[in-house]
């Protein structure tokens, strides 16, 4: 099912910058990277992903996320209840939550922003 971000278009987030993960809320998280993107000539920006409803999570401490390996990328995934996100390649949401950082929400959505 599209999950409404072209991933390839960002090369699956493979060797990226983990920015930022903020919990603005118990239900809200945002994600933050510095990507290349494919549409732009491999020009560098910021894609935000923004989770709502989150009903699951494993974060990571704001200090550690810059030593999160993002040599495999990152995966979302969405099913008939839910959009789950994950560090690493995975092929269903129980297996994203084996992954060292995951989020599972009823509703995502991305923002594009400079580098």
């Amino acid at each position: 099912m599209s999950v409404g971000i072209d991933l390839a278009r960002f090369n699956n987030f493979k060797d990226v910058e983990f920015r930022s993960l903020e919990v603005l809320s118990p239900l809200e998280i945002n994600a933050t990277f510095a990507v290349q993107d494919a549409a732009r000539a491999h020009n560098w920006i910021t894609i935000t992903l923004k989770f709502s409803g989150v009903s699951d999570a494993r974060l990571v401490e704001s200090n550690k996320i810059s030593f999160i390996d993002l040599s495999d990328g990152i995966s979302i995934i969405k099913d008939e209840k839910l959009i789950a996100f994950g560090i690493g390649e995975c092929y269903n949401i129980e297996n994203i939550k084996n992954s060292s950082c995951y989020i599972c929400a009823n509703s995502f959505k991305y923002e594009e922003g400079n580098f």
